[in-house]
């Protein structure tokens, strides 16, 4: 299934909607909505310009960017539309709650759930990435070991979970499955990948078959 990704500013119908065309925006690791606003030709060709989500408010009549006074931006990761290119999907990645009361989306919903925790998780693996002090954490010091060690450790917990699963009791193997899925994260981060990417793999198989 081909992705459609806009291009320009011109690909849109903003007529129907009398100058603006809605934009769902959805957070690009999670796939989790995070808040609907609309835009017209200018907040869209701001959004690309900058790669910061910019809106225009109906109410004041001006565009805005979204956490231009909180500091809570939307930093772009891709924009597609609809099949009648009137409605656009915006992934994004927040930097902070969405919602001015505080909430991570504008729908009272939490980020944090069980399926989203490995996207937080993700996300402090690259904070510890980028850490001053490489013994200041574990992950830190794997990442000063460099990308040898990173991948051998997944080797070396992917072997522990094959044995685990095999001559282990059920709690000793989601244990060893659970230290292989985070060596698993700092592998891809340290080879600048994101799990999206691997979701959107899957994705594309599931759909071709």
């Amino acid at each position: 299934m081909k992705r459609r990704l806009l291009q320009s500013v011109d690909q849109l119908d903003f007529d129907k909607g009398e100058g603006l065309v809605p934009a769902i925006v959805q957070d690009a690791h999670t796939l989790q909505v995070l808040m609907l606003g609309y835009m017209n030709r200018e907040a869209l060709a701001h959004t690309l310009r900058t790669g910061r989500v910019t809106f225009f408010s109906r109410s004041r009549q001006r565009l805005w960017t979204k956490g231009e006074t909180s500091g809570h931006y939307l930093e772009l990761q891709a924009i597609l539309h609809d099949c009648d290119r009137d409605t656009l999907l915006i992934k994004a990645r927040p930097h902070g709650p969405t919602c001015h009361t505080g909430t991570d989306t504008c729908f009272g919903e939490s980020r944090h759930g069980h399926v989203h925790f490995l996207s937080l998780l993700e996300r402090v693996v690259h904070q510890r990435k980028a850490a001053a002090q490489p013994h200041s954490s574990y992950t830190a010091h794997l990442f000063e070991a460099g990308l040898p060690r990173i991948a051998q450790k997944v080797g070396e917990e992917a072997v522990e979970t094959v044995i685990a699963a095999l001559h282990g009791p059920d709690d000793e193997f989601v244990g060893e499955a659970a230290d292989l899925l985070y060596h698993l994260i700092v592998l891809l981060v340290a080879k600048g990948h994101h799990l999206a990417d691997v979701v959107e793999v899957l994705e594309n198989r599931h759909a071709s078959k």
